[in-house]
């Protein structure tokens, strides 16, 4: 039997495309076919000549996916990797290390990358107070994480006007566009963080878009790979499933009418969607049901089949109170709130099972609360 067979789960509906969404066909042949490769592609005999023209043609797919040059691009592990390689090696026009300003709602990947990060606060829609920002830059340049898109809520950030306020100062704006990259066109940015399983890549790769590369210093030396901003044999397998997934073209609209219905039906039952007042990503929706704790909606569903989260699922398998909903003031609430995010693979008939399935939660809590 094999590995795969071992670990394969009996029929259940993925509700959970924020977290990863499946790799896509495309992007499945084209890690096989990389894997096939013999060569290094720092090697100068013609295997290595291969995979290196395999990397720099992916490099093409990514850097055009993005609106850039090809040298703007830097493939990294992941989103992780790349928002740390631009806070750790972000540097302001005089060569100077800059301070760390950041959103209250953003990633942890973000949150955790300094011990030195100031937050700005966020209104009850999740959006940037962007007088804050102003506040703050009074102080002078520097760096400035803000989300495109959240992770939790969808919410959009107003990154135009968060952008003119940062470089007015001097500053470089560090957008996180792991979840909006494939769904919104890429914001104008000095450094944009992407990563390929969101969009039906693999896992374990993603890039650094740079504007400048005068503008940043590599965090990890040795081999001097990726223009010497990031040290270590690229990921080829990764990188070309990587190039294959941005290629893919997907209808969100469709998707969008489908959340829409489902928040109306669950809203009817009780339901509380938080962030729906300001504009949000197609396919994220962060459901509150008072007095039910999210873990235990987790498991209630998983049980049912239904497969969401609990805030982000990049906390090493952890539920805890959502820092982006106490954010945006939330109280108790923040713990009593999941996450159900769709892809354009999402049927109606999926939603109708979940919504009923939800429904079924609610009425039992509401029971034992009376």
């Amino acid at each position: 039997m094999t590995l795969t067979k071992q670990v394969a789960m009996k029929s259940r509906i993925h509700l959970d495309h924020a977290a990863t969404t499946p790799a896509c066909p495309a992007a499945i042949e084209a890690v096989a076919a990389a894997l096939a490769l013999p060569g290094n592609p720092a090697s100068v005999h013609a295997g290595g000549r291969a995979a290196n023209a395999l990397l720099e043609a992916s490099r093409d797919a990514v850097a055009g996916f993005a609106g850039v040059a090809a040298e703007r691009v830097i493939f990294t592990s992941g989103g992780t990797e790349a928002i740390a390689l631009a806070i750790h090696g972000a540097r302001l026009a005089d060569g100077t290390a800059p301070r760390l300003l950041a959103s209250a709602t953003e990633h942890s990947a973000v949150l955790q990358a300094s011990d030195d990060v100031a937050l700005l606060p966020v209104d009850g829609a999740g959006l940037i107070d962007l007088a804050a920002l102003a506040e703050a830059l009074k102080a002078g340049p520097a760096l400035v994480a803000v989300q495109h898109g959240n992770n939790e809520t969808g919410v959009i950030q107003p990154l135009a006007e968060v952008a003119a306020l940062v470089r007015a100062s001097g500053g470089l704006l560090l957008a996180d566009c792991v979840q909006s990259a494939g769904k919104l066109a890429l914001p104008d940015a000095d450094l944009i963080a992407l990563s390929a399983h969101k969009l039906g890549g693999p896992m374990g790769v993603g890039a650094l878009i740079v504007r400048d590369p005068e503008s940043l210093v590599a965090v990890q030396r040795g081999g001097g790979q990726e223009r010497g901003f990031r040290g270590g044999t690229p990921n080829l397998p990764g990188i070309a499933g990587f190039a294959a997934a941005v290629r893919e073209q997907h209808d969100w609209g469709a998707v969008v009418a489908r959340r829409a219905a489902l928040e109306a039906r669950l809203k009817r039952a009780g339901a509380m969607i938080h962030g729906e007042a300001a504009p949000r990503l197609p396919h994220i929706s962060s459901i509150g049901l008072p007095g039910l704790a999210a873990a235990t909606q987790v498991m209630r569903l998983d049980l049912e089949g239904f497969l969401v989260s609990a805030g982000a699922a990049c906390s090493s398998g952890k539920v805890k109170t959502s820092h982006v909903l106490t954010a945006m003031g939330l109280g108790a609430g923040a713990g009593e709130a999941i996450r159900v995010s769709l892809s354009p693979a999402t049927s109606d008939a999926d939603l109708d099972a979940f919504a009923a399935a939800w429904e079924a939660m609610a009425a039992r809590a509401g029971a034992r609360a009376a």
